[in-house]
């Protein structure tokens, strides 16, 4: 039901991200707006699949429209993999989960420091060969530190070391880089409009950066998390001088340190925008739009924690929960109370009682349906 349907009853609107391993975004609504139906048949309920930018992105999108394109590339690893990504009209819209994700390479041992993002620099290829000229990466879930060393590889530039030879692919082999050649990038790259879409406000570097904080989930030890960050460091520096810009413009930019770095050297090759991914699926899917005049707002997530207030979908969503004054209210498959607290906001689990994981990931619609069918007759009865 879009936001210009009518109907007798009050308006609620499910706003939910995905709850990774068992519910697409989409999918999470319609189990959500299925429990409020059950209550309040007459009910108005406007369905919002949101997104941040990280795993789940391109579901939400492709549930809107634009063509679904698959493309053979490769794993963060080097294996054979196949891509998924987005096609509507000149825009292309790539997840960087489909081609250097972390789940893609949980079946074999994580390799931090060789981890790279060539894969993703193939889907782009491949989106610029199908007449793509505005290209929107979706940063978020990757197995990599590399700072996008390996889709600018793949797009024809040159990183060697002092010797002139290629550095080795992953964040490591940047340890090594003395030279940045962008000359013989794909002029299509560079003529394109680019667009950075993170789950992540985190700077390149630092404490708060792309090694230390995102490198332990990829496997790295303390200390490869500190020659990773230092790597970065270098290849940033090599790339300011390239580039003819000042370091800071890479390094400290918000939102750069996001997935390994990929919109650091790249954003100030191409000019292009680092923005909030909760934010852009907000406006993208009319998020305020639907709580105009709304009764109840229903958002969620797999983990409600500290991470959800940073930019996620559950801190936006409530943003625009208050500016309409609409009662909000969280359902996720576990929430931390204090997050709540912190947040102001009503959180509920959707175990109803002790449960393992897998029962939990099996049983999510059925659960989500009867917490939004609880909080219902709390709010709209």
């Amino acid at each position: 039901m879009t936001a210009a349907a009518s109907a007798a009853g009050p308006r609620a609107v499910v706003a939910f991200d995905a709850f990774k391993g068992s519910l697409t975004a989409a999918e999470a609504c319609a189990a959500a707006a299925r429990g409020i139906r059950a209550v309040v048949p007459d009910a108005e309920v406007l369905l919002v699949p949101m997104a941040d930018g990280g795993e789940g992105s391109l579901d939400a999108l492709l549930a809107r429209g634009g063509e679904e394109v698959v493309t053979a590339t490769v794993d963060a690893i080097g294996r054979p993999a196949r891509a998924r990504w987005a096609l509507e009209g000149t825009h292309a819209v790539i997840e960087l989960a489909q081609a250097a994700g972390l789940p893609q390479v949980e079946d074999a041992p994580l390799q931090p420091l060789a981890a790279s993002t060539a894969g993703l620099g193939r889907v782009v290829l491949a989106a610029l060969e199908r007449g793509a000229d505005e290209l929107t990466l979706l940063l978020g879930g990757s197995a990599t530190s590399d700072g996008g060393a390996g889709l600018l590889t793949a797009l024809g530039a040159r990183l060697t070391d002092a010797s002139g030879r290629p550095v080795q692919a992953g964040g490591g082999g940047l340890g090594a880089i003395a030279h940045l050649d962008a000359s013989r990038i794909d002029p299509r790259a560079l003529a394109a409009t680019w667009r950075f879409v993170t789950d992540v406000d985190a700077p390149l570097l630092g404490p708060r950066g792309a090694a230390a904080v995102f490198g332990p989930q990829k496997g790295a030890s303390a200390a490869e998390a500190a020659a990773l960050d230092a790597a970065l460091d270098r290849f940033a520096r090599v790339g300011a001088a390239a580039l003819g810009v000042d370091a800071a413009a890479i390094t400290e930019v918000p939102g750069a340190g996001a997935a390994g770095g990929v919109a650091s050297v790249l954003r100030a090759l191409t000019g292009g925008a680092i923005v909030a991914g909760g934010d852009w699926f907000a406006e993208l899917a009319g998020l305020d739009d639907a709580l105009a005049g709304a009764a109840m707002v229903l958002t969620g997530e797999g983990r409600f924690d500290s991470q959800s207030a940073g930019g996620k979908v559950v801190s936006v969503v409530h943003a625009a929960a208050q500016r309409h004054r609409v009662p909000l209210c969280v359902l996720a498959g576990s929430v931390d109370a204090a997050a709540a607290r912190a947040m102001g906001v009503p959180a509920f689990s959707l175990a109803a009682g002790p449960a393992t994981l897998t029962e939990l990931q099996r049983d999510a619609a059925g659960l989500l349906e009867a917490a939004a069918a609880a909080v219902t007759r709390l709010t709209l009865r």
